[in-house]
Parts: C-alpha cells; sequence; structure tokens
C-alpha cells in the first residue's frame, strides 16, 4: 500500500513525569517583591531551614537593610502549645513601631501548610487591632513551584485593590504614580497634549513585577497605538495599588501567574486578555496586536519595529542558529523562551516545566505551535514535572548544544562537556519588550561564547574524554 502524506502541522505533544518539584523554594519571590513594593514588609512564617535558604538566597542581593523578616516556629508552636495570634501581634507591632509599612505581607511556608496555622483567619483580627494592613499568602513548596510564590502574592493583593476610583483629588494624586512617572519634568500643556493621544477604552491593568524600566517601556509601547494603562499590579507602593472595577481589561506580564488571572476573573469580574507574553520581539508585538484586537484599535508600525529589532540581534543569532537547547524546567517561563530562541534559529526538542496550565498559556502555545511551523522544526514535547534523571538521559541520546536548568544540575553536566545556562538568570534579568531581547540572548550564548573560547585550550575535549572514563 502506498503511504499517504499530508501538510497537516504537527500537534504539541505534552506529558507529565514524576509529580516532585525539582526548583527553587516558592518563599523565594520575597527576593524581588519586596524592592518592588517599596512600602511594604514581608514577614515569613517556617521553620529555621526556610530562614537559613533565605539568608543563603538573598544574602548576595542585600545592598541596603531588607524590608523582610522570619518568624521561625519552635517546638512549642508546632506542638500547638503557644499562642500563635499573641506571638504574630508582637512580632507586626514591632516591625510596625520599626518600619512603619503601608501593608505586612505574610509569606506561609511548608510547615504552616503542614500543622494548618489559619494564617487567613488570624490576619483580619490583628489587622484591625494593629491598624496596618494584612496580606496573606500561601507560597510552600507543597504546592506551587519556584516562580508561583510571586503569583500566590499578587492573587492575595488582587482582593484588596479598590473597586472604585478616587474622589478626594489628594487620593487621585496619590494613586497617579505612572502618569507622574510618564509625565515627569513636562509642563501642563504637554501632559494635556499627551493625554489627546490616547484612544478611549475600557480601562487596562497589567499584572506581574517587572523592574521599574521594563514597565516605563511596556507601557510606552502602549501609549504609540493610543492605549492607556491604567495600572499595574503590583504598583511601586501598596497606596497605589490599581482600581479594580467589574469589566476593566487585566492583561499578564508572565506565565506562573494563572492563580492571579483567575482571582481577577473570578473575584473582580475582570476580563483577561489572553495574549502570548511579552518576551521576546515576536511575543511582544503579538501581545500589543491582541491587545489592539480587544480593545478594536489598529496597531500601527509594528512591522518596522519587530524587523529593527531582529536586524540589530543578528550578531547573537550567527552563535545559536541551527543549534539544539533544552529545558529542564524551573521557572515557568520555559514556553515563552523556547518559543522566542526557535525563532531565533534554534531547535528545541524538549521543555521541562514544573507547572503546566494550558488555559492562560493557550495563546503562548499557540504562537509556539505557529512559530515552529513558520521555521519548519518539529514541535517541542512538553513534560510537566519532569524526571530529572531521565531527563538527562534524552539529554545524552540527543547531543543537545545548550541545556537550560536550575542550578542543582548545571555543574554536574558542565563536568560532562555540556553547556548550560541557569534557568534563575533569567527570572531577575529583564526579559520584556522589544528592547529587552538583547539581554535574552546575551544569556542564552554567553556559555557558547565562553567555551568556544576554552577549545583552543582542549578544555572540551579534555572534559569530555574524562565524562566518558
Amino acid at each position: 500500500m502506498t503511504a499517504i502524506t499530508t501538510n497537516e502541522p504537527e500537534a504539541l505533544n505534552f506529558e507529565c513525569e514524576t509529580g516532585n518539584y525539582h526548583t527553587f523554594c516558592p518563599i523565594s519571590c520575597v527576593a524581588w517583591l519586596y524592592q518592588k513594593i517599596e512600602d511594604s514588609f514581608f514577614l515569613v512564617i517556617g521553620t529555621k531551614t526556610c530562614g537559613y535558604f533565605l539568608q543563603n538566597a538573598m544574602g548576595v542581593m542585600i545592598f541596603a537593610e531588607p524590608r523582610y523578616a522570619m518568624a521561625e516556629l519552635e517546638e512549642g508552636d508546632i506542638s500547638a502549645q503557644l499562642n500563635d495570634y499573641d506571638e504574630l501581634k508582637r512580632l507586626c507591632l514591632q516591625i510596625k513601631r520599626d518600619r512603619n509599612p503601608s501593608v505586612i505581607v505574610w509569606i506561609g511556608t511548608c510547615t504552616t501548610e503542614i500543622i494548618k496555622m489559619d494564617l487567613e483567619g488570624l490576619a483580619p483580627k490583628l489587622e484591625a487591632e494593629i491598624g496596618i494592613p494584612i496580606v496573606t499568602a500561601r507560597a510552600n513548596g507543597l504546592d506551587y513551584a519556584f516562580t508561583q510564590g510571586e503569583d500566590t502574592v499578587l492573587a492575595a493583593m488582587a482582593a484588596k485593590c479598590p473597586d472604585k476610583a478616587p474622589v478626594v483629588e489628594a487620593q487621585k494624586q496619590e494613586r497617579n504614580a505612572i502618569s507622574q512617572l510618564l509625565n515627569f519634568g513636562k509642563k501642563k500643556e504637554e501632559v494635556a497634549a499627551d493625554e489627546s493621544e490616547y484612544v478611549k477604552h475600557t480601562p487596562l491593568v497589567l499584572f506581574g513585577s517587572l523592574p521599574d524600566p521594563v514597565v516605563t517601556q511596556l507601557t510606552l509601547e502602549l501609549k504609540k497605538q493610543g492605549i492607556k494603562v491604567s495600572g499595574w499590579l503590583p504598583s511601586k507602593r501598596y497606596t497605589e495599588l490599581p482600581v479594580l472595577e467589574e469589566g476593566y481589561y487585566v492583561s499578564g506580564m508572565n506565565p506562573f501567574l494563572s492563580r492571579t488571572a483567575s482571582t481577577l476573573m473570578r473575584r473582580r469580574k475582570c476580563k483577561l486578555i489572553g495574549a502570548p507574553f511579552p518576551i521576546g520581539p515576536d511575543g511582544t508585538r503579538a501581545w500589543i496586536e491582541k491587545i489592539c484586537s480587544v480593545l478594536g484599535i489598529e496597531p500601527k508600525g509594528l512591522d518596522e519595529r519587530e524587523a529593527q529589532i531582529w536586524a540589530g540581534l543578528e550578531d547573537y543569532l550567527q552563535i545559536i542558529r541551527g543549534k539544539s537547547v533544552f529545558f529542564m524546567g524551573d521557572n515557568l517561563l520555559e514556553i515563552s523562551l523556547a518559543r522566542f530562541l526557535i525563532r531565533c534559529g534554534m531547535t528545541c526538542p524538549e521543555i521541562g516545566i514544573p507547572y503546566m496550565d494550558k488555559r492562560y498559556q493557550a495563546a503562548e502555545l499557540a504562537l509556539l505551535e505557529k512559530t515552529c511551523q513558520e521555521m519548519g522544526v518539529p514541535t517541542p514535547r512538553i513534560v510537566e514535572k519532569p524526571d530529572n534523571y531521565n531527563q538527562l538521559q534524552r539529554i545524552y541520546e540527543q547531543n543537545i548544544d545548550l541545556v537550560i536548568t536550575g542550578m542543582a544540575h548545571a555543574n554536574p553536566l558542565e563536568a560532562r562537556g555540556i553547556n548550560t545556562k541557569w534557568s534563575v538568570e533569567f527570572t531577575f534579568a529583564q526579559i520584556h519588550g522589544f528592547g529587552n531581547a538583547r539581554d535574552i540572548l546575551e544569556l542564552v550564548t554567553r556559555p557558547l561564547r565562553r567555551n568556544n573560547s576554552l577549545k583552543d585550550l582542549g578544555w572540551g575535549d579534555l572534559v569530555k574524554k574524562e565524562a566518558k572514563v
């Protein structure tokens, strides 16, 4: 019989392996959130192990006195012999006296989950007593992977956002941080002219913790299309949380914010714009186009903008074009990064990811599939909660050029002659928007450039020889 060939595109293949999270603890979200929300204080409630982790994970990042602390549970707490409320009250009063923050964020850990501490029940009573808002977030490693800690915090904060725009002029000024940032140094006439550039549309709020320069870049990219960003969650200050009225549009910046998206839709009755994430020129363009289409705006100038960015990346593209990349799974940015690198000319046999929400990432998955078709490469195998031992076998079999992995596996892989890059670096780097595509490729190509330089010394051959032995 004659085989019938079809030109139908290959569908994405999803699998699930061990069910374990081989990732950083999600309480590490404190590292970037306490810096982003400038008037906050984070209180992590857990054991000494949690304290040691925070000390090691963030010790290298502290250049000023931090706004977080560890409430260490002792044997008496765990055996329920002590009064949780009294102890938390004492700590929060001390925080209020020493720091006077606008909000205290309680981060629940594995231990609080196991011993069933009722943090959500204690918070409202204590909040009323000490006069400071308390946001309770579960960021335990039993239920959440690395970056999902931010997701639980933002979901809890979404419930605290005001549901009506302020009436008093002083409150309006206080909540207008984005406008003040964009209009800094401008005269009133110039500000009024800028306001006239916007198209009238339903308010749009963006959610996801990004560095201030990236917030400004993305806000200005949307402004070029006549779209006004009404607020960001989180904002620089807790007192500037965005207004969330029923029917407002919201759009997520990162793939790991599915719980926040659900909270905004179900509890705040907002409408989610399901767009690809603005990572890489292709993702940023698709993100802007989707927002424009939902708001009924015709996008303009995106062809030239994207082409200009790609032209500026050619020196990096020459290094990675035709090479293969393998994601072991760590920070939930894997799908977006793989899609961008495939567009850059790489192949990607497998994408490991700790947790996959197909509904929240539907647009990103569709763009990944479309990108593979246009670039003429096979679609990657997507493995949720991958088994690292099995992955190592597949990396050897497929002779992968670059593995993006958690820090635990980087050195063993390098010792066997395999190029690696820490996935955690993409978490902390500025990777969103048109202007930051170069930063992604700088990270991706660094191990390839370094090891190419070492080849002249015979280092690569020596390592591979020792690995075989």
